[in-house]
């Protein structure tokens, strides 16, 4: 049986992902989806956002270990991880999902806080005399 790996990142969250040919269950830290995410379905939406367009939902198995950040970078940490997981499992599927930006990593991270200020950017109130 082949797995296919690929790695999916979104701000802190590191999502490592397997797929292999299935009955269609996602496995997250060593529970099912329904139980890892509970009753968000925004965020099992997203995760099952690739498999849709591809139409792999019911074909294709999916295990995953993620970490870090919260839980809705968490989830699109494994949409990522899933979709980069699903090219290697089939090419031909990087002309349907790059158009939608699902393989290219979310960049955007907590801007680090720099001395003298208040926060990142935000400075103290300036007075002139």
């Amino acid at each position: 049986m082949d797995k296919y790996y690929a790695t999916g990142k979104r701000k802190t969250s590191v999502a490592r992902v397997w797929v292999y040919p299935g009955d269609g269950g996602i496995t997250v830290n060593k529970q099912s989806l329904d139980e890892y995410f509970g009753g968000l379905e925004e965020a099992k939406l997203k995760i099952y956002y690739p498999l849709n367009l591809a139409g792999l939902n019911g074909k294709i198995a999916v295990y995953a270990t993620v970490k870090g950040g919260g839980i809705m970078a968490q989830s699109e940490a494994l949409r990522h991880g899933i979709s980069k997981a699903l090219v290697e499992y089939d090419p031909n599927l990087r002309t349907t999902l790059k158009p939608l930006g699902l393989l290219s990593r979310d960049a955007r991270v907590k801007e680090r806080k720099k001395y003298g200020k208040k926060k990142a950017r935000k400075s103290f109130q300036w007075s002139k005399r």
